[in-house]
């Protein structure tokens, strides 16, 4: 398991509006390729350098193809990147102000101190 790889994906998937709309779309195919292309990118540096090593698990795998912020969160990705995205693919699909928001949380709430640990 990476938390630094989902937080990875999370971070580069959120900051292209391409991107977002694939995974919106297409996320299995997506998590597939991503991890396939740009998973042993180093960050900041897309193209120039590569390692070999980084790959996403199973359940890294099924939580990020299915949309399921619940499981990433317990698998360690940072709430506030996955929020971010959520938003990002999610919040127009709702019509009432805060409705995607307080739908994220809630799912979370079963949730209690000490939470899941999100250190990279």
């Amino acid at each position: 398991m990476s938390k630094y790889l989902l937080n990875k994906f999370l971070f580069t998937v959120d900051r292209d509006p391409d991107l977002v709309e694939r995974y919106r779309s297409d996320p299995a195919g997506t998590v597939a390729w991503w991890e396939a292309e740009c998973a042993n990118e180093i960050l900041g540096c897309p193209g120039l350098e590569k390692s070999t090593w980084l790959s996403f698990d199973e359940p890294e795998r099924r939580a990020l193809a299915e949309h399921d912020h619940v499981a990433l969160f317990g698998l360690g990705a940072h709430p506030f990147l996955t929020l971010t995205l959520w938003i990002a693919m999610f919040e127009r699909d709702h019509t009432e102000p805060l409705a995607m928001q307080l739908d994220y949380g809630a799912k979370l709430a079963h949730y209690s101190l000490p939470y899941p640990d999100i250190g990279t």
